[in-house]
């Protein structure tokens, strides 16, 4: 063969090649990425080109087609398999990800689509990398019967094998229902879009043939109500851009894996800064709210924290933070809502966010104003001993830095559940707004002195003596101070110095535990 000949051969080679290439990168057609745009939403490739840095995209298995010869399967084109699957740079750092496509053949998952995502979340694990899957898929491809629910059993373990290893997030960009709910679940963090992402385990017409309720597909398991109701959603977004933005942001805080050192950004602040305003910030009456966030926000760098769940038990904030460049996880009671009472969500809550960051090694921050674990026949039936002992065993579990900062109320259980020493806080500190004790004075009153009280004179007059004398005695950080209960009382002001010092000494902390396969979670 002539060098002209095989140069003609190879050329031409090279150009099939690349016309095979753009059609299936062409996924759906036009036809079908028109409606997704019509939909307000965008389709995988373009995800994709806003996520990754530019020019840093590897597709993996872009040929990869079904076999199915099942229900006219063999007639069907299905470019990648509805899937596109590879790795790039986000802000210079390696992401390996998954993005199934609605515009080819709805994005349905079938054989080899699962095992395209298998094989990415596998070099996901090999290379100690973060993991994200951008899900927009129908469901499972009902035509290829078994295979389909195979290959989410494969997703779900790998999940499960990687939970702990490398952080894994989704983002439920268009429907995800029935057996695909679980990947999701299983993942570290969950994004939603208003109006175009639904998640649930039926959808609204078998909800309504089976139990005759009717319920809307936003109502059912639209963003907002997995944010506010179950508790699914982590963050919710306006539209596919914003939550591209926002997993940037927390991957930010993230380390590649469990093994790999945190990220450091650069800090403009001070390590000496003084926060006034936490001098003021405690009202004078104990029954009066105050905005735990600002105290969080003060003491962050720059003021910034990024906060999941916001929409969900507000009456604890989990929030990721940075001081002096290194991510800080934030614990908080809120007495905004609820007065920052402990029930079975704030502790569901709490206790998945302090689980997650001692898996990958960021350093815990509690500020605690808590009156105690919420009272009454729906929590009590609901499980709240069961659900409360999650912080109780999360906390405890937690090998990283952990400081415990008290502004107020400190009561009872929740006083030892919002990360007490006994629990294992390397350091605590109070305020000398802070109230530590068994119970309030009046709760404490009715059962030391129920007899004494019913005998008086003037029972209520009584009472309110020794309230004011129970109070003066025990509603104050000085008690537990002077029993080395709390390593110190300090000034609010000082607040963000002390934790910076503490940090700064607290980084090379080791701590190891008994051997064993794993601790059994009340779950």
């Amino acid at each position: 063969m002539s060098d002209d000949l095989q140069k003609d051969t190879t050329q031409g080679k090279i150009k099939e090649f690349e016309q095979k290439s753009q059609s299936i990168k062409m996924m759906g057609g036009e036809k079908q990425i028109k409606k997704q745009h019509d939909l307000k939403k965008l389709t995988a490739r373009e995800r994709l080109d806003l996520f990754f840095d530019k020019d840093t995209f590897q597709e993996v298995q872009l040929f990869v087609k079904h076999r199915s010869t099942l229900f006219g399967l063999d007639k069907k084109e299905i470019p990648s398999d509805g899937v596109i699957t590879g790795f790039g740079k986000v802000n210079g750092r390696t992401v390996f990800t998954a993005a199934q496509d609605f515009t080819s053949s709805g994005g349905s998952l079938g054989e080899m689509h699962a095992k395209k995502i298998w094989k990415i979340m596998d070099m996901a694990i090999a290379a100690q990398k973060p993991f994200v899957a951008l899900n927009d898929s129908g469901g499972a491809r009902i035509q290829e019967g078994v295979p389909s629910l195979e290959g989410y059993g494969g997703i779900f373990y790998r999940n499960t094998i990687g939970s702990g290893y490398i952080p894994q997030i989704t983002a439920i960009l268009g429907p995800t229902a029935g057996g695909a709910v679980y990947s999701p679940a299983l993942a570290d963090w969950v994004f939603m879009v208003k109006d175009s992402s639904y998640m649930y385990i039926t959808g609204p017409d078998v909800i309504k043939a089976a139990i005759d309720e009717e319920v809307t597909h936003d109502e059912l398991g639209g963003a907002i109500a997995h944010a506010t109701k179950s508790g699914v959603c982590h963050f919710v977004t306006e539209n596919d851009t914003e939550c591209i933005e926002k997993i940037k942001t927390l991957l930010s805080y993230l380390p590649d894996s469990c093994h790999s050192p945190l990220p450091l950004a650069d800090s403009t602040d001070s390590a000496q800064r003084i926060c006034t305003e936490l001098d003021t910030i405690i009202p004078d009456k104990t029954n009066r709210v105050y905005d735990m966030k600002k105290i969080i926000k003060s003491v962050a760098d720059n003021n910034e924290m990024f906060e999941p769940f916001e929409l969900w038990a507000k009456n604890i904030i989990v929030a990721f933070i940075r001081i002096m460049g290194k991510p800080v996880g934030v614990i908080a009671n809120n007495p905004r809502f609820a007065a920052g009472v402990l029930d079975i969500n704030a502790s569901d809550k709490a206790s998945r966010f302090i689980r997650f960051c001692d898996a990958f090694n960021i350093p815990l921050l509690t500020f605690t104003d808590v009156p105690g674990y919420m009272p009454g026949t729906i929590q009590e039936w609901a499980g709240i001993i069961r659900h409360g002992a999650k912080l109780l065993h999360a906390y405890s579990e937690a090998t990283v830095p952990k400081i415990t900062v008290i502004t107020r109320k400190a009561y009872g259980g929740a006083y030892i559940g919002m990360c007490s020493k006994q629990l294992g806080a390397d350091y605590v500190m109070a305020w000398p707004t802070a109230e530590i004790a068994v119970l309030g004075g009046e709760g404490a009153c009715n059962i030391i002195y129920r007899s004494e009280i019913s005998a008086a004179a003037d029972p209520a007059a009584r009472k309110a003596e020794l309230v004011a004398s129970y109070e003066d005695q025990f509603s104050n950080p000085y008690f537990a101070a002077s029993l080395g209960i709390i390593e110190e009382i300090i000034v609010p002001h000082d607040t963000r110095k002390r934790i910076v010092a503490l940090l700064d000494a607290l980084k090379d902390k080791k701590e190891t535990r008994l051997s064993k396969k794993h601790n059994n979670i009340p779950l």
